[in-house]
């Protein structure tokens, strides 16, 4: 009984990761999510400060000033086959991821600038009894990174910039456990934080023709948790067997390479185009200490592969007032489909965009977007723990922002 209850706790322990393949949020200013998040390439305001940092040297602005926050509504379905028809879904709570940034040019060709944002996160919560508690009930993941920033204007048309991040990280996962006492069945709390630094570096060309083309790379950051705490509820009779512990574990952020192309066709329209290269090899095992209970000791093999995402947008100016985008993309899954967990159900991702910006007076815009991700259907497992089926996903996300500048 000992041994089975502990190989079951090591599959769920294997199948959970701080900073989860597939949610890298990319909601980092709402003029962008509109254009199907392209911004490699704009030099529209202070949010090249997490986009390019050399485009904030050519900025079109002496002050900018951003903040917005979006919503995720999202759903997950999984229906399993055999031996018969079962079917569960996700009941999560919204998303809140937001940003805020602030740039201005210190002189003719430096400026500098803050970016706070949070490009990873998820929340996740299955119904209750779903078949696939013991590996995963509900979990809330954090990432908010803080980016001083500086860009240098070469010449007319080019410039280059850097900012070192920092990312601050928080976990709280919980799953059930396959005993069962008075008081139904055992479970597990996982709560850590932690913190790193990176790098965020660009290049911007502008040139005069109105065509721009940018390149930039945010550097893969570990997040390595020394001290989480892992709280086992269990029979009485278990409870030596499940002490609570003290935890450790290490989850790779990614590193990014972006290219984009903006070109400005007429005086009211612009379209563009952005790959996203990420870097998810870096996750190819993710193993768990336990200081308090070493037998609980495991690693597991995530074996992710790199991704390519293909973005394309565009921006029409109405009038003065108005300003009408659309895009849209295809974001293929980095995850191995035998090591697919359902804490992190990243599908091959199909999104349309939209947005607005509406400008009551000169200096101020406020900014709508919506994102719509389609998780395309396709039958997966986790092997270790022999658990698989079809799953599919719906996400909406609505956003709101406010620029001003001078």
């Amino acid at each position: 009984m000992r041994k089975t209850i502990l190989i079951a706790l090591l599959f769920f322990m294997t199948s959970t990761a701080l900073w989860a393949g597939g949610y890298q949020v990319s909601l980092h200013g709402q003029k962008q999510i509109g254009m199907g998040l392209i911004g490699t390439s704009l030099n529209l305001d202070a949010s090249a400060s997490f986009y390019n940092p050399g485009a904030l040297a050519l900025m079109p602005q002496t002050l900018s000033i951003q903040a917005g926050a979006s919503g995720i509504f999202a759903s997950t379905a999984f229906r399993m086959q055999d031996p018969s028809v079962y079917q569960a879904q996700t009941d999560n709570p919204i998303g809140t991821p937001f940003y805020f940034y602030a740039a201005g040019m210190i002189t003719d060709r430096l400026a500098a600038g803050l970016a706070v944002n949070t490009p990873y996160g998820n929340s996740l919560k299955w119904e209750d009894g779903w078949a696939g508690r013991f590996l995963i009930e509900e979990i809330s993941l954090t990432a908010i990174t803080i980016q001083p920033t500086v860009s240098y204007k070469i010449s007319d048309n080019l410039a280059v910039g850097a900012g070192l991040v920092y990312v601050l990280g928080s976990v709280d996962l919980k799953r059930a456990l396959p005993v069962e006492g008075s008081d139904g069945e055992g479970s597990v709390n996982i709560e850590g934080s932690t913190g790193n630094f990176g790098f965020n570096a660009g290049l911007l060309y502008a040139g005069d023709n109105g065509l721009n083309a940018g390149l930039s790379y945010r550097s893969q950051i570990d997040m390595e948790v020394d001290d989480g705490d892992a709280t086992f509820t269990v029979p009485a009779s278990l409870a030596g067997m499940f002490p609570d512990s003290k935890v450790a574990t290490m989850l790779p952020l990614p590193a990014n390479l972006d290219f984009g192309l903006s070109y400005q066709v007429t005086r009211d329209l612009m379209i563009g185009m952005a790959l996203n290269y990420v870097f998810w090899d870096a996750y190819e095992e993710l193993a768990f200490a336990f200081e308090q209970n070493p037998d609980l000791n495991d690693s597991s093999p995530r074996d992710y592969s790199n991704t390519l995402i293909f973005r394309v947008g565009g921006q029409y100016r109405v009038n003065e007032a108005l300003y009408l985008r659309a895009g849209g993309y295809y974001d293929p899954s980095p995850v191995n489909e035998i090591y697919f967990s359902p804490e992190t159900p990243s599908l091959d991702n199909l999104a349309f965009t939209g947005g607005l910006s509406f400008r009551p007076m000169q200096n101020l815009s406020i900014d709508l977007s919506l994102l719509f991700i389609l998780g395309l259907e396709g039958e997966r497992e986790f092997a270790p723990a022999n658990f698989g089926g079809t799953y599919k996903s719906r996400v909406l996300i609505p956003g709101l922002g406010i620029s001003y500048s001078l």
